[in-house]
């Protein structure tokens, strides 16, 4: 397996619960678990596969610890590099950004170079009235709804990874 290095935004906690789960699926080690508040160019360019994970807040913002780390990113040289994002968000109570984070992080790296794995995700089953997470009808990661649809999380990701776990 290439080295995968996963790197989350959260500010309660279930992205980063989210992330952990994906590692453990991955078997990925906990060590290579990473708030993006820690991100910098040097740990980024030590792994070859970097998946990135925010959480949306307030109008389809995204996560706090974003916005220092996405700098870092794009100042890395990511023209090797594999990236897949995964993301939270409520469908219920914010239908009309439903995990905008996702789709924040892509425009950001859509021009670095990077190759993108999992990023046509069916919306099929998902309950919302827009995202900028979308394009040509695909999320452009993995979205996720532990508020209200946890029970569909572990399938979820399951599937996301079975569509690029071949490429690692």
């Amino acid at each position: 397996m290439k080295k995968t290095g996963i790197f989350y935004g959260s500010s309660t906690g279930t992205c980063e619960e989210l992330a952990t789960r994906i590692a453990e699926k991955l078997g990925v080690d906990a060590a290579d678990v990473h708030s993006a508040a820690k991100l910098t160019t040097a740990l980024a360019g030590s792994y070859e596969v970097l998946i990135l994970g925010t959480s949306t807040w307030g109008s389809g913002e995204l996560q706090d610890d974003w916005y220092d780390a996405i700098k870092e990113l794009k100042k890395a040289d990511l023209s090797d590099k594999f990236v897949a994002l995964f993301g939270c968000g409520d469908s219920e109570s914010y239908c009309d950004t439903f995990c905008d984070g996702i789709g924040i992080l892509y425009e950001e790296l859509r021009e670095s170079g990077c190759t993108f794995l999992g990023n046509r995700v069916s919306t099929d089953g998902y309950s919302f009235e827009s995202s900028i997470a979308v394009a040509d009808g695909a999320f452009v990661g993995l979205a996720l709804d532990e508020t209200n649809e946890s029970d569909k999380t572990d399938a979820r990701i399951d599937a996301w990874l079975a569509g690029f776990k071949d490429k690692l």
